[in-house]
């Protein structure tokens, strides 16, 4: 499960990168406008650093919480389903087990946890850097 999920996290973190690159093409002229003001190459670097990372952030909360709501109400869920849909959904003669088994481990949380925000901080990164090695002169010659 930890493989699926750092999987399924470094899909999350490509989407992250091309969010950033797009959002940066998006405002060449306004980061332009931001250099030619005075803003330093650090300054619109830590802009789209913690952008990026606010996304990460609050992907990462947001799963956790879902995650562990999930976990704790699976079984309600599986009869609510079984309910609404007039059927059994994991029927004991066929699955061999009365209730869906699962169990969330700290250890497992932490470490998804960790290579979530590690691959959402990292992601920026490269975005970051882009956009303040933006020459503003080109950016405006185009705009």
């Amino acid at each position: 499960m930890r493989l699926i999920l750092m999987l399924i996290v470094t899909v999350a973190a490509l989407n992250i990168i091309t969010g950033l690159v797009m959002l940066v093409k998006d405002k060449t002229g306004d980061i332009a406008v931001l250099r030619t003001m005075g803003a330093t190459q650090g300054a619109v670097m830590r802009i789209f650093f913690l952008s990026g990372a606010l996304v990460g952030l609050l992907g990462t909360f947001s799963g956790v919480v879902i995650g562990a709501l999930f976990i704790t109400f699976i079984d309600g869920i599986e009869n609510g389903l079984s309910k609404l849909l007039n059927t059994e959904i994991f029927n004991a003669e066929i699955y061999f087990f009365e209730s869906i088994p699962a169990q969330m481990q700290l250890g497992e949380v932490a470490t998804i946890v960790g290579w979530t925000l590690f691959m959402s901080f990292a992601s920026t990164i490269y975005p970051a850097w882009r956009a303040a090695r933006l020459d503003p002169v080109d950016a405006l010659r185009y705009e």
